[in-house]
């Protein structure tokens, strides 16, 4: 059968899966497959699913909050800061959504300390000029 390999890298960990048949995935420019022996090809994922077919003809799915796809040679690298991978689509996507609920409750948090953190160095700034 013809396949190729999925090479998923991540910040902490990674993986390879030999023997994909399909890939589906959706960039800026909508929804879109790939197959073995595809031309070279190179995209920016969005947030969201993908999903991959093994040679089993089982689909497995990828949830990314964005990441860099790059296909040649007939393997498929796909590089992101974390991928969650799950054959069951409802329990990857409740993941995805509390994971990205996290990760935007962190960043709110963070700019509000940037925030602060801005205000004071104005606050000393005017006090040195005013010396």
């Amino acid at each position: 059968m013809n396949s190729f390999t999925l090479h998923l890298l991540a910040a902490d960990h990674s993986a390879r899966i030999d023997g994909v048949t399909s890939f589906v995935g959706e960039d800026k420019s909508g929804s879109f497959g790939l197959l073995p022996n595809h031309e070279r090809f190179m995209t920016v994922l969005g947030f969201g699913l993908a999903r991959v077919r093994g040679a089993n003809d089982r689909w497995e799915y990828l949830g990314f909050p964005g990441a860099l796809l790059y296909f040649l040679d007939n393997e498929c690298r796909i590089s992101t800061r974390r991928y969650l991978r799950d054959a069951d689509a409802t329990r990857i996507a409740q993941a995805l959504s509390r994971e990205m609920l996290e990760e935007e409750q962190a960043l709110d948090e963070t700019r509000h300390k940037l925030h602060r953190l801005e205000a004071e160095m104005l606050k000393r700034l005017a006090e040195l000029g005013r010396d």
